[in-house]
């Protein structure tokens, strides 16, 4: 059976392994910087774990003092790693509380009252620890099943801590002299060995299912106007059955061609930046935003009546035609057809409504365009509003 000294030497290497794996990584992905933030909190705690070895073995006060705050950095870096990855940006939250209760574990032990200081240390890693459980559940937006894992392992390492604490307190062991070893210690050691080897393998499961998310994301996102592309509306809606108050509408930036070759390709993509910024004004829970490619966009609603459809899509064309470029030829505005097709009572599938859509698209450049058509308006185009300057 293993000794107390010999589950610290197996942590320590474990943890070291851990770091050095991690730091593989970031090395290879260098926009992970959580990893290299948990590879930074694991290199700590491995500090730590030696120097505490060395403590049971020499007693010494400002080792005690050393190992201690190395403890509640390590877990105060990986709980920062934490928040890197969920995005959660009040770091502070975190760190003034922890580097307040280091200052008093350690103006404690430097009383003498080691014992103190332990118990300190363990509250402050308890919290830590199940902070960052709570952060993974409550905020994650990955698979459940990964987080709640994460969420497991750092309340069982969390718990640990907590009795390696209560034992001291219950005991009321204030004052040690020497590390303390008793039963709680050597479970915390065998449970930390398991939960932060487990922690490390799920940090990699994270870092290769956020690196998946991105990549999907990529390739599903316009890079000119940060909108979804055709694949994003595919993957989106394509196996999607559209009922009678669900509809697409369809815009075409007017004369965009001639655009391009009078004020060139740059103030083009300007233009069609502005119409992207136009469309997220107007983007609400159940509006989707496309560009399907060149000046082409789509826009998916769902729950609206054919009536709220067209006066949304009108008042996306009335607030693109207030829009002004600065151009070295002087001031451009530029105006937008549009068309808008719906599903039907026994459902409709994405390319019958992306058809309708289109024809109705048709019918507005046929009407003068600068004009959105309906099903019920085919043939009665009311214009959106006329342009001072339309390209």
């Amino acid at each position: 059976m293993l000794d107390f000294s010999s589950l610290l030497l197996a942590a320590a290497l474990s943890g070291t392994c851990l770091a050095v794996t991690m730091f593989a990584i970031w090395f290879t992905a260098p926009r992970a910087r959580f990893v290299l933030t948990v590879a930074c909190g694991i290199l700590v705690l491995v500090a730590h774990v030696i120097l505490f070895w060395r403590y049971t073995k020499e007693p010494d006060p400002l080792l005690c003092q050393i190992a201690l705050a190395l403890l509640s950095l390590g877990f105060l870096i990986l709980c920062i790693s934490a928040m890197q990855y969920l995005g959660v940006p009040a770091h502070r939250r975190a760190v003034v509380p922890t580097l307040a209760a280091m200052a008093i574990c350690a103006a404690l032990t430097l009383l003498g009252l080691d014992g103190v200081g332990f118990i300190v240390t363990y509250a402050t890693v308890t919290v830590l620890l199940s902070t960052i459980g709570a952060m993974f559940w409550v905020n994650g937006s990955h698979d459940r099943r990964i987080l709640l894992v994460v969420s497991f392992l750092s309340g069982t390492c969390a718990l640990s801590f907590a009795l390696c604490g209560m034992v001291l307190l219950a005991k009321a062991q204030w004052t040690l002299g020497v590390a303390p070893d008793n039963w709680a210690e050597r479970l915390n050691s065998v449970v930390a060995v398991a939960c932060m080897t487990g922690l490390g393998a799920l940090t990699l499961s994270l870092h290769h299912l956020q690196a998946q998310i991105e990549l999907k994301a990529e390739t599903m996102t316009d890079p000119l106007t940060g909108l979804m592309n055709r694949r994003g509306l595919t993957s989106l809606h394509g196996e999607r059955s559209f009922g009678p108050f669900a509809a697409i509408v369809m815009f075409d930036l007017d004369h965009f061609k001639r655009t391009n070759d009078i004020y060139g390709h740059p103030i083009g993509d300007q233009v069609l930046c502005r119409f992207a910024a136009v469309i997220r004004k107007y983007a609400r829970t159940g509006v989707d935003a496309f560009r399907l490619g060149g000046e082409e966009f789509a826009v998916v609603m769902s729950r609206m009546t054919e009536e709220r459809a067209y006066d949304l899509a009108s008042k996306i064309g009335v607030a693109f035609g207030t829009e002004i470029v600065a151009t070295p030829l002087g001031p451009l505005r530029s105006t937008v057809s549009g068309g808008i097709g719906f599903g039907g009572a026994d459902g409709t599938n994405l390319d019958e409504v992306l058809a309708e859509a289109d024809a109705a698209l048709y019918a507005a450049k046929r009407a003068g365009r600068n004009c959105v058509v309906s099903r019920k308006r085919m043939g009665k185009a009311e214009p959106v509003k006329p342009a001072l300057r339309s390209a």
